[in-house]
């Protein structure tokens, strides 16, 4: 176990810059930083979330990175999908299509919080000689179902498609600003104004709205099965860093501190570490913290520039 103490603060604000691809049918986009032809460092991001969120990660970073991070498909500045509801098994299409696309020669090296972490370790075990390492940022999965589960869930994933929920609109930036604090009071004010700029776009009839598909909200008719999930981690081979927060409310969606552990024992590659005074959203809260532990790992598993 690793522990690390909280960051003070970050130095100037890195540049990026966008770059659109074609990725299965679909106009994505890539937010890089650094220079091509440097190590590359791929960002994935969480759900209802943008590239941009790494912005604090990043500019805490020592070493000379080409990092590359895309808005998952219907997120950010990526094109929405073409149907009324999202799959999660899109994503690892992507990720693959993404690869092949920028760097098809080259082992991959991922970083996913929440949502991408998941994204990062099934697609270690599904495609592990593709793989250098992982870095899972509180992407502990979901609660196990039970096949019982399933007539409720179709019943709800039909009615919502009657229904699809919307995104909630706000007056102002600042609005959109004060809500990222709400949600996490950690959250700077001069840091939750960057991410409003990011998170939110103009809606229609004015104001602003997350720059997300309210399609992302409705339920996924498929039950999530953990001993699937496993299979695929089971089978990754790479070097994995397992980061969770102090103050995580992660159990609320994946389960108590003993299935979690559980977890992550199937990885048996594994390293576990904490990042203190820090919830959920951590690349927010410690990111010089995050930073100092995903270049220390990368020199341990040969992945640093």
């Amino acid at each position: 176990m690793i522990p690390l103490r909280p960051s003070l603060g970050n130095g100037p604000m890195k540049p990026s810059r966008s770059r659109f691809l074609s990725v299965r049918g679909l106009r994505y986009h890539v937010r890089e930083w650094g220079e091509p032809g440097a190590r590359q460092l791929w960002l994935l991001h969480g759900w209802m979330d943008v590239s941009a969120s790494f912005q604090f990660v990043v500019d805490a970073l020592e070493r000379d990175w080409h990092v590359l991070a895309p808005d998952w498909r219907g997120f950010g500045l990526s094109q929405r999908g073409p149907g009324d509801c999202y799959w999660f098994p899109d994503y690892l299409g992507d990720l693959d299509a993404l690869l092949d696309a920028v760097s098809p020669q080259v082992p991959a090296f991922l970083v996913g919080h929440s949502m991408g972490g998941n994204v990062a370790l099934l697609y270690a075990g599904v495609r592990p000689a593709r793989m250098r390492a992982v870095v899972n940022l509180e992407g502990f999965g979901l609660k196990d179902t039970a096949p019982e589960m399933a007539p409720d869930r179709y019943a709800r994933w039909l009615d919502q498609l009657k229904s699809p929920p919307g995104n909630r609109r706000y007056p102002s930036l600042e609005a959109v600003a004060a809500r990222l604090r709400e949600n996490n009071p950690r959250l700077d004010p001069e840091r939750a104004a960057f991410l409003a700029r990011h998170w939110a776009q103009p809606a229609v009839g004015g104001g602003f709205e997350v720059a997300g598909d309210p399609a992302h909200k409705i339920v996924n008719p498929v039950l999530y099965r953990w001993a699937e999930v496993a299979a695929c981690w089971a089978a990754v081979t790479c070097p994995v860093l397992w980061v969770e927060a102090t103050d995580t409310d992660a159990h609320r969606w994946a389960g108590e501190a003993a299935d979690i552990a559980r977890r992550v024992a199937v990885l048996k590659t594994a390293e576990v570490a904490r990042v203190a005074q820090a919830g959920h959203m951590l690349h927010h809260d410690q990111p010089q913290q995050v930073a100092r532990l995903i270049e220390r790992f990368a020199e341990r598993a040969g992945a640093a520039p």
